[in-house]
């Protein structure tokens, strides 16, 4: 089942996908947030046969929902809606400051993100 992986931000979006057998998670691309996000999601959810798209679930060290929570939900209802795939959220939890620990600060920062959110669903379904 190949899957796409979603970092939400206000201004940017990671973006991930998986492999044709959604083993392994890749970084793919960051989007901005405008108004050109919902076409280009189901562009990329089209062209790679997505089955399933995961996002971050954004929480703060209190397990609590962070500010950006209401958005997600927003933009997931929309997403769901629009590509009429399945939406799992996936507790994340710094995965921009892990990816930059990992690989440094640059461009595809949230990429690297969603791949973290990604495979972390990956590997909690196996």
């Amino acid at each position: 089942m190949k899957l796409l992986g979603i970092d939400y931000g206000s201004k940017r979006i990671g973006i991930a996908t998986s492999d044709s057998s959604g083993v392994m998670a890749f970084p793919k691309m960051v989007l901005n947030n405008d108004r050109s996000l919902i076409s280009n999601i189901k562009k990329i959810c089209s062209d790679e046969k997505i089955e399933k798209i995961v996002i971050g679930d954004s929480k703060d060290s209190n397990m609590k929902d962070n500010q950006i929570m209401q958005s997600i939900r927003r933009f997931a209802d929309v997403i769901s809606n629009e590509t009429k795939l399945p939406i799992e959220f996936q507790l994340e939890f710094m995965t921009s400051q892990q990816a930059i620990l990992i690989q440094g600060e640059n461009d595809m920062i949230d990429a690297s993100a969603a791949t973290i959110i990604l495979q972390s669903f990956i590997d909690k379904s196996n």
